[in-house]
């Protein structure tokens, strides 16, 4: 039974497959990828669909991986259409060739955002694992852009491009993007086992945070600009995913229902997982959805902070990461006994040099025919 003190969901990010054709150093997806034999079937999304605009839901985010690896992605665009859902596209781009693109916008596709690691190839590429990436990229946004569809760049940084940001933003300002996102790295997946190759430096914080004040004022009313600081550097912890099961929930390749990409790491919780638990009793019913909801789980101090309901307890999954216990401070809090320590390993991680970065396991799109498919694997420098 729905619980009316919980608001339902405003949105879902739908991570559909974890096959993608980069490797993205960066990457927030599980060490262990979801195969292709366990991804919920077009007729299972197509149920989710109708449960999520059942239970109140605004918007359906696709994700992945690269969503564009499902070949019904059409398909499942048209149904969350079908059902209200205002549908979002979060891509790398380098599949939206013409044909992909306009099967999308017939079937009523809504915003794309689409995701740079830079401009400059041999940065780019190093952090992605794909050849020519950024080429492909810009060709993708002009083909969004014809199309008339809404579009916001998602300009991932990292010590290796920290450098490059006013050049992505004059590309952005160029293009006449209304929206941009400069999100640092946050450390989860893939992300954390390279946190010490892209770890941002203290000084390229600070000129990024002075260029990021100095672009919103220069392109107010023309560009919005959101700003993602590594939440090592915080003193304040930010309101993950607007709070634990308080705004979004996330389904899994596989099916599995979670408040956030992350939570599956806190492995003392036991999921739910569709179909054999719809998204209702998901949301409304689970011991692991309730488990950090609201206030009530807090230690103190934060159960007497004033800030306890604007950032509800920061991130439980970077707790368990760098304090050791999911229910404990994040770390990110200037109160938390681990805040000093967390603040130190950025900085001596942000001075490592160059690090070898350990590229995502290769787990390419499936294309058009298997020759399509052997170049795609060529380009990504391999599996290795």
């Amino acid at each position: 039974m729905n619980d009316p003190a919980i608001d339902p969901p405003l949105a879902i990010l739908l991570e559909l497959t974890h096959r993608c054709p980069l490797r993205c150093a960066y990457c927030s997806n599980p060490l262990a990828l979801t195969p292709r034999s366990q991804e919920l079937s077009t007729a299972e999304w197509c149920a989710v669909l109708d449960q999520a605009a059942d239970l109140g839901v605004l918007q359906i985010h696709f994700s992945g991986g690269e969503p564009m690896a499902r070949e019904d992605l059409p398909a499942l665009v048209s149904h969350a259409s079908s059902v209200g859902l205002y549908s979002n596209l979060i891509t790398s781009g380098v599949l939206l060739d013409d044909a992909r693109l306009g099967a999308l916008v017939d079937a009523g596709l809504s915003h794309v955002q689409l995701s740079f690691q830079g401009l400059d190839d041999v940065v780019a590429d190093a952090l992605s694992g794909f050849k020519g990436g950024a080429a492909r990229k810009c060709e993708a946004l002009a083909r969004v852009q014809a199309a008339g569809l809404a579009l916001t760049l998602n300009f991932v940084v990292t010590r290796q491009n920290a450098g490059q940001l006013e050049a992505m933003l004059q590309y952005a300002e160029a293009q006449g993007i209304a929206r941009v996102e400069v999100a640092n790295t946050q450390y989860y997946g893939w992300a954390l086992q390279n946190r010490a190759a892209l770890m941002p430096t203290e000084t390229q914080l600070e000129q990024m945070g002075h260029l990021v004040d100095t672009w919103r004022e220069r392109t107010k009313g023309r560009m919005v600009i959101d700003y993602v600081m590594p939440d090592y550097y915080g003193r304040r912890p930010k309101a993950c995913m607007g709070g634990w099961a308080r705004r979004f929930l996330n389904v899994m390749p596989d099916g599995t229902i979670v408040p956030c990409h992350a939570a599956q790491t806190l492995k003392h919780l036991e999921f739910p997982r569709f179909p054999a638990s719809t998204l209702a009793s998901a949301w409304f019913e689970s011991p692991a959805f309730s488990a950090y909801r609201g206030t009530d789980w807090m230690p103190e101090p934060c159960r007497s902070c004033e800030a306890k309901e604007r950032d509800w307890g920061g991130c439980r999954c970077q707790a368990l990461a760098l304090a050791g216990n999911a229910a404990t401070l994040d770390p990110v809090c200037e109160f938390s006994p681990k805040h000093q320590e967390m603040v130190m390993l950025a900085r001596r991680e942000s001075q490592s040099g160059e690090v070898k970065l350990q590229l995502r396991h290769l787990s390419f799109a499936k294309t058009a025919s298997p020759d399509a498919d052997a170049a795609l694997l060529q380009q990504s420098g391999g599996p290795g």
